[in-house]
């Protein structure tokens, strides 16, 4: 696998090339500083975008252009990195080798025609259009504790830090949608047009040099652009004592999540000792939640947890049920402290350094996982995989160990079921 990057300016193109794949994936990511009152917008605009266009006046039009690629394939998905959101317009396309010449080329250009040129006229998106979508995005919202498992992360998120990005929620707000209009929704897509970082990600089987010209020819972009702020949320200290917050559900099995505060790490304890903590606590079936708190003492059905490095947080998630909720917060608990004390062994520390290399060779099997590696390789100045394996296996207990000791539980927060 090769990876050439060109700094044009007013976009990064990023290109890597590997013959694993049959397709090719384009992935152009737009971000921005993150603000609450505009997440509901940027979904929105998402949605309408993939709708239609200007040559494709409806979703049936763009469904046949893509089948006349081969059944090429384009999303749009947002998400938050730490103090900024993504925006990432994905491109899937099989290869020319297996179609014919010039596919790829029409697919960029398809890809080009949906966010470059969408449904416009007088400076308003479609009123239709927008109607559609709001209606589809009202529904969601209004059944967003459907999903127990997200809206139990999002509620300790908000009990954590309510101002800090870390409590928004990416579905949106309904208060927001009920604002939107076809007039400012198109003054929200130009400035994202004009004002966004920009990236462009390409993987697969290419040239480097006829994709760069191509590329170079199609996106004629002349402002430039660099970051204003940090991706990190600035660290918090853990509360001197945990808060417990609970809130009733009708799901017989209750959702409990954990927020646990990371502070006073430097940028190698970040990218490589937590990493492993995090492994040993709570990843995979030989982690000290799983054999401890599941296996041992039958106390939940799932458990595990998951870093936002980014954040500066991380979380532990179970499904238990409701008579169980204290028990799994005080060995959970009891874990953490443990790890403090150096009460795990050499065996779990190779486990979870095996892992974390098995772990990379999975991500090498994903195009977007690639892309998304790449992406905070490129935005956090994070090392190449070869170096990363070679610094993983380096790490010692006392490493662990120091990082375990700036890792305090903060909040818990349980979305509680009838189920005694």
């Amino acid at each position: 696998m090769e990876y050439v990057e060109k700094n044009f300016g007013s976009y990064k193109l990023h290109m890597i090339k590997t013959n694993k794949f049959k397709t090719i994936k384009v992935r152009i990511s737009f971000r921005n500083q993150i603000k609450k009152d505009e997440i509901t917008m940027r979904n929105i605009l998402s949605n309408v975008l993939t709708y239609s266009s200007k040559k494709y006046q409806t979703k049936r039009d763009l469904i046949i252009e893509a089948q006349n690629l081969y059944d090429a394939s384009i999303y749009i998905g947002n998400s938050r990195y730490g103090n900024y959101i993504n925006t990432d317009v994905n491109l899937t396309v099989l290869n020319d080798k297996y179609t014919e010449e010039g596919n790829y080329e029409k697919a960029i250009d398809f890809l080009k025609e949906l966010v470059y040129n969408p449904n416009i006229s007088g400076n308003k998106f479609s009123k239709k259009v927008l109607d559609i979508v709001k209606k589809d995005a009202l529904t969601s919202l209004e059944g967003i504790k459907e999903d127990s498992t997200y809206y139990s992360i999002v509620r300790l998120y908000e009990e954590m830090d309510s101002e800090s990005p870390l409590s928004y929620r990416m579905c949106g707000y309904i208060e927001d949608l009920e604002k939107i209009n076809t007039s400012n929704l198109y003054q929200y897509y130009k400035d994202m047009i004009n004002k966004d970082l920009m990236d462009i990600f390409i993987v697969g089987d290419i040239d480097f040099l006829e994709t760069e010209e191509m590329i170079k020819e199609k996106f004629e972009l002349k402002t430039f652009k660099k970051s204003r702020v940090s991706y990190y949320l600035p660290e918090k200290k853990a509360r001197s004592k945990k808060i417990y917050v609970k809130e009733d559900d009708e799901n017989a099995q209750s959702k409990l999540s954990i927020g646990c505060r990371i502070y006073g790490l430097s940028s190698y304890e970040r990218n490589y000792p937590l990493t492993l903590y995090n492994i040993i606590l709570g990843v995979g079936s030989d982690s000290k939640l799983f054999t401890e708190v599941r296996e041992k003492n039958l106390l939940c059905y799932v458990i595990n947890s998951v870093l936002n490095k980014l954040d500066n947080t991380l979380i532990i998630r179970a499904g238990i049920d409701k008579e169980n909720i204290k028990k799994t917060v005080d060995l959970s608990n009891l874990q953490m402290n443990l790890m403090k004390k150096g009460k795990f062994s050499e065996e779990d520390i190779n486990k979870a350094k095996e892992f974390f290399s098995t772990s990379l060779d999975s991500m090498l099997e994903s195009e977007s996982s690639i892309i998304d590696f790449y992406f905070m390789m490129d935005i956090l100045g994070l090392d190449n995989l070869d170096v990363r394996r070679k610094k993983m296996q380096e790490v010692t207990k006392s490493e662990i160990i120091k990082v375990a000791k700036k890792i305090k539980m903060d909040t818990v927060y349980c979305l509680e079921g009838i189920k005694e």
